[in-house]
C-alpha cells in the first residue's frame, strides 16, 4: 500500500497510476451524497469509461443492502477484474468500497481518497474492510488493502467541527501508542484551531504510526490489536446509539472508550494516574460526556461479547501500561468493565 500526500493532484496521479500497476479498463468512482456534491470536484478524473456510483451517507447505511447495491452497479456497467474503484469518501466509503472491491470477482484493485479526518488516519489506511452487520460494527469483512492512498489534506476544508472532533479521536489513539512527546501535543492543543502546516504534520506522524503497526502485522495475530485501543469500548457506545436510533460519530465513540480503557489500564497495567487524568479531561473537554444509563449495561456488555478480539468466553482488552507501552490480550472481568461504566456515566 503506497501513501501518497497531494500537494498538487497533476503531480500526484502518475504515482496513484504507477502504485495501481495497470491500466483499467473501467474506473469506478465510489462516493455518499455529502461527498458527491463537496468533494468529487477536487478528483481530476472524468471520461467515458468513468462510471460514478453514489451510495447514501451515514454509518446506518454501512450495510450489506448498501454493498449488494455496488454490486449490482459494478456488474451492470461491465466492471471487471481489471477495472479500478476510487472510494472518495469517509470511513463508511472506504471502508465499504473496499470490501465491496475485495470480493467483486474475486478482487479488482482500488484506491482510496479519504475526504475526512478520520479516514486520512485510520479507515483509509491498513487494509481493513467491512459493513456493519446484525447491529454489529463492522463484523463482515476482509483485509485487503487498497493499492494506494490518496491523503489531500485540502479535503478538511468541507468538514464541521465535530468531523474533525471525530478524526482527531484516532489522532489521539495513536498519540498513546506513540510517544510521550506526541501524546502532549495532542492533549494540548485544540483540534479546531490548529495551524493548517502543523495539522498536516500531525497527520502523516499519525499515519506512520499505523503504518508501522500494520506492516508488521497486517492480518491482526498479534501486536495490530494495539490499533483496538479505545475501541472495545467505543464501538459498543456507537452499537448502542444506532440501536437507540441516535447515532455518534465514530472518532466521538472511540474517545469515550478511551476514557474508560485508560481508566482500566490506570487501575490494572499502572498506567500514570496523573496522563490518564490530564487525557481524561482533554477528552471531556472536546467530546463531552458519554450518554448512558445503568439499564443499559447490560446491552453494552452484549455488545463488548461479541467484540473480534474475544477469545471463547474471554473479553479481551488492549491496555496500556504507560505511553507507547501496549498490553496485549488482557482479560478483564465484568466487575471490571461494570466499574469503568460507572466511572464515565458519573462524568469522569
Amino acid at each position: 500500500m503506497s501513501v501518497i500526500y497531494v500537494d498538487q493532484w497533476c503531480d500526484a496521479l502518475p504515482k496513484m497510476w504507477q502504485a495501481v500497476g495497470q491500466t483499467p479498463d473501467k474506473i469506478f468512482v465510489l462516493t455518499d451524497e455529502m461527498t458527491r456534491v463537496h468533494c468529487r470536484s477536487r478528483l481530476p478524473i472524468s471520461g467515458e469509461d468513468v462510471v460514478e456510483i453514489c451510495i447514501p451517507q451515514g454509518d446506518e447505511n454501512k450495510t450489506l443492502t448498501t454493498l449488494s447495491g455496488v454490486w449490482e452497479k459494478l456488474t451492470h456497467h461491465g466492471a471487471t477484474r481489471h477495472s479500478l474503484l476510487i472510494c472518495l469518501g469517509g470511513g463508511v466509503v472506504t471502508d465499504l468500497g473496499g470490501f465491496a472491491a475485495a470480493a467483486f470477482k474475486r478482487g479488482i484493485p482500488f484506491v482510496n481518497v479519504p475526504t475526512t479526518l478520520l479516514a486520512m488516519v485510520d479507515a483509509a489506511v491498513g487494509g481493513k474492510t467491512g459493513i456493519n452487520f446484525a447491529g454489529l460494527k463492522n463484523e463482515v469483512g476482509a483485509f485487503c488493502p487498497a493499492r494506494a492512498v490518496m491523503v489531500d489534506a485540502g479535503m478538511l476544508g468541507t468538514l464541521s467541527h465535530e468531523n474533525v472532533c471525530s478524526g482527531f479521536a484516532e489522532m489521539l489513539k495513536h498519540s498513546l501508542l506513540g510517544s510521550v512527546e506526541m501524546w502532549a501535543e495532542h492533549v494540548s492543543c485544540d483540534p479546531n484551531d490548529v495551524d493548517e502546516k502543523v495539522m498536516a504534520r500531525m497527520i502523516r506522524q499519525s499515519i506512520e504510526v499505523k503504518a508501522h503497526v500494520v506492516a508488521q502485522d497486517p492480518t491482526e495475530r498479534g501486536l495490530r490489536k494495539c490499533l483496538n485501543l479505545g475501541h472495545t469500548l467505543g464501538h459498543a457506545f456507537e452499537s448502542l446509539a444506532l440501536e437507540k436510533g441516535q447515532p455518534v460519530l465514530h472518532g466521538y465513540a472511540v474517545a469515550w472508550g478511551l476514557a474508560g480503557e485508560l481508566y482500566l489500564s490506570e487501575k490494572l497495567m499502572g498506567f500514570p494516574l496523573e496522563r490518564m487524568r490530564q487525557t481524561v479531561r482533554f477528552i471531556k473537554e472536546i467530546y463531552g460526556d458519554v450518554r448512558f444509563e445503568c439499564k443499559d449495561y447490560d446491552t453494552l456488555l452484549d455488545f463488548i461479547s461479541h467484540d473480534k478480539k474475544n477469545v471463547g468466553s474471554r473479553v479481551n482488552f488492549c491496555l496500556l501500561r504507560d505511553i507507547g507501552q501496549v498490553a496485549l490480550d488482557i482479560q478483564v472481568s465484568r466487575e471490571d468493565i461494570t466499574d469503568a461504566f460507572d466511572f464515565l456515566r458519573e462524568g469522569f
